[in-house]
Order: C-alpha cells, then sequence, then structure tokens
C-alpha cells in the first residue's frame, strides 16, 4: 500500500495522487488541457475571487493538493466559499473539501477523472463538479446530491454560458479552447 512519502518521492515532472492506497501518477498535461484550466482560471479568477464585474465570495486555486481522508488528490481547478474558507491557508495541501472541482479531461485521465475520483469528491462533500474536454469542447456540470452525481448541464461549442454555481457571470465557452492553426 502506498503512502503520502510515495508522493513526496515521485519525480517533479509528473502530478502524483494518492487513490485507495494506490499510488498513481500522470504527466504533465498537453498544451491544451493547460490552455483551457488556465484560461477557466482567469475567467473565474476575476468576478469571483476578486470581485471584478461579479460577486466575488471564492477562493479558486490552481491545481490544489487535497487530502480527503486518505486520498490525495490534485484537480485542475478548485474552489472555496469564502464562508467557509475565510482565509487561504500558506500549506501544502488541503484537508477541507473544496465547494467546486474542475477536472479538465485528458485521454489518460478521463476514465479515474469520471469514475474514481468522482465517487471520492462526492464521499467528501464537494458540491458541484466539472469535467471539461478541450477535445470535444465540451463543459459538463454535476451536483453532488447525497454522494451521486446529477448532470445538471451541459454545453458545448463557443455559446455563452452560466454554469452552476457560477452562474452570476456568463462565461465565453469558446475562450477556452486552443485556437486552431489558420
Amino acid at each position: 500500500m502506498a503512502t503520502y512519502d510515495d508522493v513526496l518521492a515521485a519525480p517533479p515532472h509528473l502530478i502524483a495522487e494518492l487513490i485507495h492506497g494506490v499510488l498513481v501518477t500522470s504527466p504533465r498535461p498537453a498544451f491544451a488541457h493547460s490552455f483551457t484550466a488556465s484560461g477557466l482560471g482567469v475567467d473565474l479568477g476575476n468576478p469571483f475571487q476578486r470581485g471584478r464585474g461579479g460577486p466575488g465570495g471564492w477562493w479558486i486555486l490552481d491545481e490544489p493538493e487535497l487530502h480527503l481522508g486518505a486520498d490525495v488528490l490534485v484537480p485542475d481547478l478548485a474552489g472555496w466559499r469564502r464562508e467557509r474558507m475565510p482565509t487561504v491557508p500558506d500549506v501544502p495541501y488541503c484537508e477541507l473539501a473544496p465547494d467546486w472541482v474542475c477536472e479538465v479531461l485528458s485521454p489518460s485521465t478521463e476514465a479515474r477523472d469520471r469514475t474514481t475520483k468522482l465517487a471520492i469528491y462526492g464521499a467528501a462533500g464537494v458540491a458541484w463538479i466539472w469535467l471539461i474536454n478541450p477535445v470535444l469542447q465540451t463543459l459538463e456540470v454535476f451536483a453532488n446530491r447525497d454522494g451521486d452525481w446529477l448532470l445538471c448541464s451541459s454545453f458545448c461549442g463557443a455559446t455563452g454560458v452560466r454554469a452552476q454555481p457560477f452562474e452570476a457571470v456568463e462565461l465565453a465557452l469558446g475562450d477556452l479552447w486552443l485556437p486552431t492553426a489558420e
């Protein structure tokens, strides 16, 4: 059985997670994945974290290390409502489950993101999950209902969307996709 020491000993060029006692490593994501995650962090950060053009009230972090029980997960993005986490602690990992998680899907991680990690997030009490596929250009929004995930909405392409729990601001979904060469 793997331990947190195995996570710490993983090579720095890999993302290391501990899932049900198994060390799981993944390569750093491709640029399309990073472009989507980075863009979403900017789009949500201004209105929801900084309160610029939106309601504020959130902390949005890129790739935070989450310790949810015995599991160690690293989502692409996570958000905490400030009423649950008034300040961002200066620590290497967080044991408080976020209110929202976003996983940007890659071929090598999609099955795990959709199954094992969703179950862990649900059991930990994460309220909302976004699954984004930059290749298919889709966003799926799931709500936690007693540990089960309910698909609330799905979007595709370059449309403007208002997606829970960030429906106060319209996001330009097309801005999240890596531009193609003309």
